[in-house]
């Protein structure tokens, strides 16, 4: 990795290149959670290279990319005409486009991992509900300040180190934030804080773990087990260790 691209890495994470165990499993929780909407009209809020445009519109979505880098908006365009170069706290789409009598035009938004690299979560946040419909939903994934690891690296004497370090995320917010200023990281309070005063309900709002498939590759078998069990603890109070939030709101 060049150093334009660590410090890319950095600034806006890394997008799914490679489709895994892991996104597949994280799709259908949105095709769960989706229900009808799923064969709507959908909103990627920050798609990356478009992984998730491309497997939304293969169950026969109407799928919009959003991506603010417009190289990965470039990449995006390769498998799909629907893709905006813009940033997610000014979405350049009407709040009403289709759809007037219901307030908005999306029946589902998707946000995956995506509201820790932004400028203005909140307004991120608020610009998604906005574009939504009556009763569309937003699906978003977000990191777990619970988790033991910081996985976007830190920075330490003005170079950037990148992968996991272990604990960041566990000291205090003004020595965390120094040592990663470049991401957000959100307890259940935090997130709660970014939807008061919108009107939606909440859905879901759980802690999961990741698939581990780098592991599962290097380990095999152990990988595999060791995936079980902190899968497992997504049914237990254990969760709060898990690695993302998952939350679906309802616009009403």
């Amino acid at each position: 990795m060049t150093e334009r691209d660590m410090q890319k890495a950095a600034l806006r994470g890394e997008p799914s290149y490679v489709w895994r165990d892991g996104q597949q499993r994280r799709l259908e929780m949105i095709v769960r959670f989706a229900g009808e909407r799923i064969h709507g009209h959908i909103l990627e809020n920050g798609c990356g290279v478009g992984m998730y445009v491309e497997k939304l519109s293969a169950l026969g979505a109407d799928v919009i990319g959003l991506e603010y880098d417009f190289e990965r908006a470039r990449d995006a365009k390769v498998n799909s005409d629907k893709i905006i170069n813009a940033a997610g706290e000014s979405i350049p789409l009407p709040s009403s486009t289709l759809r007037q009598a219901q307030g908005g035009d999306f029946d589902l938004i998707l946000s995956h991992e995506v509201i820790e690299h932004v400028q203005d979560d909140r307004s991120a946040i608020a610009e998604m509900i906005r574009v939504l419909r009556t009763g569309g939903r937003a699906v978003i994934f977000c990191p777990n300040r619970g988790y033991p690891f910081e996985t976007h690296g830190i920075f330490w004497k003005g170079k950037y180190y990148f992968g996991n370090k272990l604990f960041v995320n566990y000291l205090p917010r003004v020595l965390r934030d120094k040592l990663a200023p470049h991401v957000r990281v959100y307890s259940r309070r935090d997130l709660q804080k970014l939807f008061d005063g919108l009107p939606v309900k909440f859905i879901e709002r759980t802690i999961i773990f990741g698939a581990y498939d780098n592991i599962i590759a290097r380990f095999g078998v152990f990988g595999k087990f060791l995936r079980a069990v902190l899968q497992f603890l997504e049914a237990t109070p254990l969760k709060i260790f898990g690695l993302s939030h998952f939350w679906v709101v309802e616009k009403v």
